[in-house]
């Protein structure tokens, strides 16, 4: 299993476009293989700012790589840069993570 992930930080005046935006993008994510699940989380509120941090959970990281090289990637981050600088404090910090344990619940759902 590989874990991606991007932490934003964002004013949080800037919070409710911010989610918006996410909210309402067409990532086609499943439309990939090795691709197992996404979250956008909203973290704590710190001298005005929130932190936000995208995961996406693949089979791999050859099957992470082989997204940021697809159609997809690319048509999910066309407009990248496109205000959404305006909405959070410099770059993404990106960050990528191998597990090397996993646990799951053994209670029914």
């Amino acid at each position: 299993m590989y874990l991606a992930m991007n932490r934003f930080t964002v004013p949080a005046e800037n919070a409710a476009a911010f989610e918006a935006m996410w909210l309402g993008r067409d990532s086609r994510l499943n439309e990939l293989d090795g691709f197992v699940e996404f979250h956008m989380l909203k973290g704590p509120e710190e001298d005005g700012r929130i932190l936000y941090a995208s995961h996406t959970v693949w089979e791999s990281e050859e099957h992470f790589r082989a997204w940021t090289r697809s159609q997809q990637f690319r048509d999910a981050h066309a407009r990248a840069g496109q205000g959404s600088q305006k909405l959070h404090d410099g770059a993404p910090r990106v960050e990528g993570f191998t597990a090397i344990q996993h646990l799951a619940s053994t209670k029914a759902a």
